[in-house]
């Protein structure tokens, strides 16, 4: 690796006698041994990579390049990264959502457009469009059946990833989402250097390549998720926040279901649950509606922990916490459906639902549309994402401080 991929020549942290991340022999001489550098010298190309040049070329032309990253599987990466995407294309901005997630695609599935294929023509292959301004590429078009497993190592996927930069039509984009698996290897270090070094090579006059990480409140979730936070630190790719996924469960009462179960006395060595349990569903919400008319009640509890996991690591790791978004039967309906949460608030963007709730002071929603509880915290992460890019002028009509100053 150049020195304009990532890393200084000689990094702060690199072993004695260091050959040099430009070396042939870096990542892999004997000098190079348990240095923490080392599986990223080891897999990077040396010397000028004939890529650079045309991704470069796809690249000048797309503003923002927003990687949602994580250390972790699981903690809905892909979801956070399709509601981003929809969310800004409601907002009027032009937005290309990539899936490099080569033996997990979900994006497909989360945009509503599995079966669709890609085509190719003069200017390269033409992304799938679920909506005019809103393009979607993934190798999760290119599958015989969705079925179909991919067993690659790590330069195919590499391969892949590049041609998905430079041989893809993005067009004029605002924002390039790119969902991307969990870890820290190949992918990761392959999408974070060629944007970089697009950028650097191209002159783009974008404002360059950062990260939404996603995880969720769990030690062993965060955990992962602080050598993400390391990982953009090495690569020198800047974290716009932290997104709290599943924090919590909060939910419509109409929607839950009330059992009673026999209290066991003190004494009683039965275990707990072994009474037959009788649904009062019913007659729980007939008392509920009857003390509390005209109003929706919710539910919350903490389904996995409550005590700041996330709020510790980003104080102790000097990155911003965006929001908490709880888990909602909702967000995982619309995302089933491969459809916008906001869509079932009948707003493009979620402005109006959100409008009607409140987001507490960590970001977690406490209001919105009709049933919708993890809207208000997914526009709020939202309006971050675009004044941490765009500026404070970038709002929800899609023009930002640099079209307005050209308009005038």
């Amino acid at each position: 690796m150049t020195p304009s991929q990532g890393l200084p020549e000689v990094p702060e942290n690199a072993n004695q006698q260091c050959p040099g991340t430009s070396s042939d022999q870096a990542g892999k001489s004997a000098a190079c041994a348990g240095c923490p550098n080392q599986s990223i010298c080891a897999t990077a190309p040396k010397g000028p990579d004939p890529d650079l040049a045309a991704i470069a070329a796809r690249m000048a032309t797309v503003r923002h390049k927003l990687l949602v990253l994580s250390g972790k599987g699981g903690v809905g990466k892909s979801t956070v990264a399709a509601q981003l995407a929809f969310a800004l294309a409601g907002r009027g901005y032009e937005v290309g959502l990539l899936d490099i997630d080569i033996c997990g695609p979900s994006v497909p599935k989360m945009l509503g457009l599995e079966g669709q294929e890609v085509h190719s023509s003069g200017a390269g292959w033409s992304p799938v469009y679920p909506q005019d301004n809103l393009a979607v590429m993934s190798i999760g078009f290119m599958l015989p059946n969705p079925d179909e497993a991919v067993i690659w190592r790590g330069p195919r996927k590499n391969g892949l990833i590049k041609q998905f930069l430079k041989d893809v039509d993005w067009g004029q984009l605002d924002f390039l989402v790119v969902d991307a698996p969990p870890g820290t290897s190949d992918e990761h270090i392959t999408i974070a250097q060629c944007l970089q070094s697009a950028a650097t090579a191209g002159g783009a006059p974008s404002g360059g390549t950062s990260a939404v990480i996603v995880t969720t409140p769990q030690d062993v979730a965060v955990i992962d998720v602080r050598k993400e936070v390391s990982f953009c630190r090495k690569v020198g790719l800047p974290v716009l926040g932290v997104v709290e996924n599943m924090s919590g469960l909060l939910t419509p009462a109409a929607k839950c279901t009330f059992t009673a179960v026999p209290a066991a006395p003190a004494a009683s060595a039965a275990p707990a649950g072994a009474a037959a349990a009788a649904d009062v569903t019913s007659a729980v919400l007939a008392l509920l509606q009857e003390r509390f008319p005209g109003v929706e009640l919710r539910v919350g509890a903490e389904v996995f922990r409550a005590g700041g996991a996330a709020d510790r690591m980003c104080a102790e790791m000097g990155v911003e916490l965006l929001g908490r978004v709880p888990l909602d039967p909702a967000l995982g309906e619309a995302a089933d459906a491969g459809r916008s949460v906001a869509d079932a608030a009948g707003g493009g963007d979620g402005g109006e639902a959100a409008a009607v709730g409140e987001v507490d002071g960590a970001g977690r929603g406490a209001g919105g549309g009709a049933g919708l509880v993890c809207l208000p915290a997914l526009m709020g992460i939202v309006d971050k994402v675009v004044a941490r890019t765009l500026g404070a002028q970038g709002g929800a009509n899609g023009v930002d401080a640099t079209q307005a100053q050209q308009a005038g």
